[in-house]
């Protein structure tokens, strides 16, 4: 996109008429979040026999039957509970009617709960098929985090046409390669040594396989050029002698993994 700032409906089905031809072959089901939130997209999507999950705005209105116009806010939803609505109709200026809304609210987990439902306007039948879909976004999520300034800063390449998707080409084949590796350093229980905690009360390392093994290329390479200055540092202090035998043993599993 050439402008900051959320897309709009035009600039939305523009993008997706170019792109939907090219997955013909798949059952086609569109995740969005708020920015897509849109019941003219909705329809649009539902007129081209695509399924959507898109997520709506808490002051979304909505009304079921001959009842009055309420937000979502009033469906009365608390954490660890959900909610299909069948035959609602959305939004007071454009009256999208017939629609299935789904609302999840997940459960506390250790005291913490997210801080609003999800409401899911969907052309899907039921809120578990629903509820899966929408949750695909989110790894989707992660992996644009990936490429963008979490890994590969890909959007700040300026690149076109072939030379951008030469860069994206060789972007996928080093992501894979890092998740792979990351995945390996997390089964041999090394990610201590490469990802510092997110949180000090919790031991577990809540890190990507990507950042893992993102990091640990990072990493290894630190070693030979502070070697020398490690050595001092242990002359003296003695004590810290077992610990650095733990390190290069750490090490030495995390080369073997490469």
């Amino acid at each position: 996109m050439e402008n900051l700032g959320n897309s709009d409906y035009v600039e939305q089905t523009q993008l997706l008429t170019k792109a939907l031809p090219m997955l013909s072959a798949n059952k086609i089901v569109v995740l969005g979040d708020r920015e897509f939130c849109s019941v003219d997209l909705a329809r649009w999507l539902g007129e081209k026999g695509h399924y959507f999950c898109l997520r709506q705005k808490q002051s979304t209105w909505m009304k079921a039957g001959e009842t009055d116009w309420q937000k979502l806010t009033t469906l009365g939803l608390r954490p660890g509970t959900q909610g299909f609505y069948n035959a609602l109709t959305l939004t007071k200026s454009k009256g999208f009617g017939a629609a299935h809304l789904v609302g999840k609210w997940k459960r506390r987990y250790q005291s913490f709960a997210p801080a609003e439902p999800w409401f899911i306007l969907t052309s899907l039948d039921t809120l578990d098929v629903a509820i899966w879909a929408y949750q695909k976004r989110f790894d989707i999520e992660e992996m644009f985090r990936d490429f963008k300034l979490g890994g590969y800063s890909l959007e700040r390449c300026r690149a076109q046409d072939k030379r951008f998707l030469s860069i994206v080409l060789l972007v996928a084949i080093a992501y894979t390669c890092a998740t792979s590796q990351g995945q390996t350093l997390k089964q041999k229980a090394l990610q201590k040594y490469i990802a510092r905690p997110e949180r000090y009360d919790q031991p577990n390392k809540r890190h990507s396989a990507f950042y893992i093994g993102l990091a640990a290329h990072r990493w290894v390479p630190f070693w030979p050029r502070c070697q020398q200055q490690v050595f001092e540092l242990l002359v003296l202090d003695r004590n810290k002698l077992p610990y650095h035998l733990k390190d290069l043993k750490a090490m030495d599993a995390v080369l073997s993994a490469f």
